[in-house]
């Protein structure tokens, strides 16, 4: 007879079943929840096709349903109610001084024609690290204002 175990999920002493030699998280629903998650987050750490096919997945699960969002938050209020509550805390705890990143376009120099690299920037100013590849191309110089 094999010798118990510990779980490797809730800690708990368990016999291993005798067809699964290397068993290391016992037959609780939950510990079972946990060993898929783990195998998963694995092979999408190590796997490109794995990942690209869950991103495709997932894509066309949302494409299928463009409303479960909304309507989830319409039938949970609490999640609801928590989510606005953290948001506010995370705003409240963001610093109010705009973060500028040390690339950053000088006035001085007029704009000229090229690619640029596009950022998108929250109400805060903090820029983000998702960029966008922009072509700009400048019809004509800016004209001072006359004073």
């Amino acid at each position: 007879m094999k010798s118990d175990r510990i779980c490797a999920a809730c800690g708990a002493p368990f016999t291993p079943l005798l067809h699964i030699p290397h068993q290391r998280f016992c037959s609780a629903k939950a510990c079972q929840r946990a060993r898929r998650r783990a195998w998963q987050h694995q092979r999408m750490r190590v796997d490109p096709d794995y990942r690209e096919n869950q991103i495709r997945a997932q894509a066309s699960w949302r494409a299928r349903h463009p409303d479960y969002w909304r309507h989830y938050r319409e039938t949970h209020p609490g999640y609801r109610d928590r989510n606005c509550t953290m948001q506010r805390r995370r705003n409240a705890q963001r610093t109010a001084s705009a973060v500028a990143n040390m690339d950053v376009w000088p006035a001085h120099r007029p704009l000229a024609s090229g690619f640029y690299i596009l950022r998108n920037a929250v109400e805060a100013g903090v820029a983000k690290m998702n960029a966008w590849t922009v072509h700009i191309a400048v019809l004509s110089e800016p004209r001072p204002v006359p004073a």
